[in-house]
């Protein structure tokens, strides 16, 4: 056992599994982890007093996986391996899923296909083995192809309709470097293109079980789950991936031309990545910046100047890159000027943070840590997170002191060693803006 700060930390080995229980401030937390034969990980973590359970495979991949010319397969794949698997067709696999109570979740990131669920806990063993089926042995017919391209296909159309994803999307492709930026949802012209045959390839291709995570949260007997798991999946041969070549950053400044009464600005600064130390201060200064309507984004430009309608400012990070992403949307003839002071904030915050600023900023981290703790989907999807990004499980007690151990200070001292300098900017709009 290893004391530290106040919180401690024991590892108990049993039958391959690994229990890492944290303590601290009074509140036991633990973390179950096996890492079975063929590689896959299996993480869990137990939640007192609920009777429901959720959980997330991680596969890899994601956007930033596919070949080029492959924009949208992933998303394809997600919608298509669920339209039957194993002995079920489509629309016995929906009413199995269905008849379990099963609230399914599925996303598309830079790295991963997460296929996620969340249900009573004690139908999670067939949920899992209907999951399987899905992951292993999905059918992937040709009559099932092209309804699940076109829920794609109509998906990114509608994005038409919502400039101010469009322009968030936009601008993380120009931002990071290429694949990593590459659109969750893909692009129109290479969705349109895709096969069957050709999508069918990359479910083989990229069924790597030795990097595939499967993350559970709420009420679950660990050995149990691991057992199933290797049951079901067995002695798999890793088809491990190529690393992913990075490529250029797109150009500093976009416009992308737009007949609507609107200019949606999109702006984003490179900053610490999650696996920094410097991550907690980077965090921080976001939050000062965009963490209520008291921040200085909100207050500056929205409510002194009036010059937008809407405006805020959030962490990304991938596991290769982070940065630090603003919206606004204004009127064209604003436009101009609500760029300028959004950039003379960003730069002002490295003179000055008060004591109130920093505490609302702590309070407001630490709030959505405390809401996170006591979902059990979003206690799966951030142990999965954290063991992609981290190689570890951070305690929910690790995560508060972090951010409770951040200063004035700290936070100063980090922004004036990594100024403000470099800004990927994308506008969507009657009229461009001066960068």
């Amino acid at each position: 056992m290893v004391e530290s700060g106040g919180w401690c930390e024991s590892r108990l080995v049993d039958a391959g599994t690994v229990k890492i229980v944290f303590c601290g401030l009074g509140v036991e937390q633990r973390i179950d982890k096996c890492v079975l034969p063929n590689g896959l990980v299996v993480l869990g973590e137990p939640m007192p007093g609920v009777e429901s359970v959720a959980f997330e495979f991680l596969l890899p991949g994601g956007a930033a996986w596919m070949p080029p010319g492959y924009g949208g397969a992933a998303n394809v794949i997600s919608e298509w391996v669920f339209r039957g698997a194993g002995k079920w067709n489509s629309r016995q696999l929906g009413d199995a899923l269905d008849g379990l109570g099963v609230q399914r979740s599925s996303s598309i990131g830079s790295a991963h296909i997460y296929l996620g669920g969340a249900l009573e806990s004690s139908n999670l063993a067939p949920a899992l083995a209907l999951y399987a089926d899905v992951i292993l042995e999905p059918h992937l017919t040709d009559e099932q192809f092209e309804p699940a391209r076109q829920l794609i296909v109509e998906e990114l159309q509608s994005m038409d309709d919502e400039p101010r994803q469009k322009v968030m999307i936009e601008l993380r492709k120009r931002f990071y470097p290429d694949p990593l930026g590459r659109s969750n949802m893909g692009e129109l012209d290479e969705l349109q293109s895709l096969t069957a045959p050709k999508v069918r390839e990359l479910v083989g291709a990229y069924r790597d079980v030795q990097q595939t995570i499967l993350a559970i949260a709420g009420k679950y007997d660990f050995e149990a789950v691991c057992r199933q798991i290797e049951s079901v999946f067995g002695p798999h041969q890793p088809q491990p991936l190529s690393a992913i070549g990075l490529g250029a950053k797109g150009p500093a400044y976009t416009h992308i031309p737009n007949e609507g009464a609107q200019v949606h600005i999109g702006l984003m600064t490179p900053t610490a990545r999650f696996a920094e130390e410097a991550y907690y201060n980077a965090r921080t200064a976001v939050s000062v910046l965009s963490g209520g309507m008291s921040a200085r984004l909100f207050t500056e430009v929205r409510e002194k100047r009036g010059l937008c309608y809407a405006i805020g400012a959030r962490y990304h990070s991938l596991r290769e890159a982070a940065g630090i992403a603003c919206y606004a949307g204004t009127s064209p003839d604003k436009a101009q000027e609500t760029y300028d002071v959004i950039l003379a904030e960003f730069h002002r915050l490295a003179e000055g943070i008060s004591a109130e600023e920093m505490v609302r900023a702590q309070i407001g981290l630490k709030s959505s840590v405390i809401l996170q703790s006591e979902s059990s989907s979003s206690r799966a999807s951030a142990i999965g997170s954290d063991h992609y990004m981290l190689g570890r499980v951070r305690a929910l007690d690790e995560i508060k002191r972090k951010i409770e151990a951040t200063s004035v200070e700290s936070v100063l001292g980090f922004l004036r060693r990594n100024p403000f300098r470099e800004f990927t900017v994308v506008t969507v709009g009657p009229r461009e803006i001066r960068t």
